[in-house]
Order: structure tokens, then C-alpha cells, then sequence
């Protein structure tokens, strides 16, 4: 079972970045592909990006161009870059390994839920 902590958040203003990351237990983390969501108050948990193993990404259309994930299989640990951030993007962001070889976009299909990690961004 793998066990992830997120970390990173904070409050920010409009227009600012933050760089959240994910750090991951287990010898097989670079065999997994990996997702980023967000879960704003009264809202649902929604998809913000995905990578593979091998790297390949996935954006939710709301957050391409201005948020970047990457991994580091040598440190267990993927990152969400987030620039030019919006009021929004406000939500608990949580990290998840997908169930499949591929980041898809329905949370039901990721399992191994980190604790979650607050963005607020200030107008």
C-alpha cells in the first residue's frame, strides 16, 4: 500500500504560484501514474492534472498553461507547479495513484488518497 503526503499550500494572492508536492512510500512508486485534484467547499472532487510513469501529462482544460506536474522517481515525489493563480483555484488539493497505467480524470479510478494540502488565492 502506498501512504502520500501532500505539502505546499498556503495563501497566495491573485496572480502568485505555488508549488505543492506529493512525497510517496514504496519501492514501486515509478510504476504508478499519479493524479492531482481539488475538492472547493460544496463542490466535488475534481480532476486538475495527471502524469504517467513515463511522464506524460494530463490538464483539466481550466488549469492547462498555467499549471505544470511533474515526477521525480528518484525522490518518490510529483509536483504541481501552479502560476498566474486564480480566487477559483481556492480548494483542498489531494494526490491519488491511479488504479490504471494511465492519469485518468474520474476520482472513483485513483486510490491511496493523501491528506489533502489547502490553496487559498486571495483577489
Amino acid at each position: 500500500q502506498v501512504q502520500l503526503v501532500e505539502s505546499g499550500g498556503g495563501l497566495v494572492q491573485a496572480g502568485g504560484s505555488l508549488r505543492l508536492s506529493c512525497a510517496a512510500s514504496g519501492r514501486t512508486f515509478s510504476t504508478y501514474a499519479m493524479g492531482w485534484f481539488r475538492q472547493a467547499p460544496g463542490k466535488e472532487r475534481e480532476f486538475v492534472a495527471g502524469i504517467t510513469w513515463s511522464g506524460t501529462n494530463t490538464y483539466a482544460g481550466s488549469v492547462k498553461d498555467r499549471f505544470t506536474i511533474s515526477r521525480d522517481n528518484a525522490k518518490n515525489t510529483v509536483y504541481l507547479q501552479m502560476n498566474n493563480l486564480k480566487p477559483e483555484d481556492t480548494a483542498v488539493y489531494y494526490c491519488a495513484v491511479s488504479r490504471l497505467s494511465v492519469a485518468v480524470t474520474t476520482p472513483n479510478q485513483y486510490h491511496s488518497w493523501g491528506q489533502g494540502t489547502q490553496v487559498t488565492v486571495s483577489s
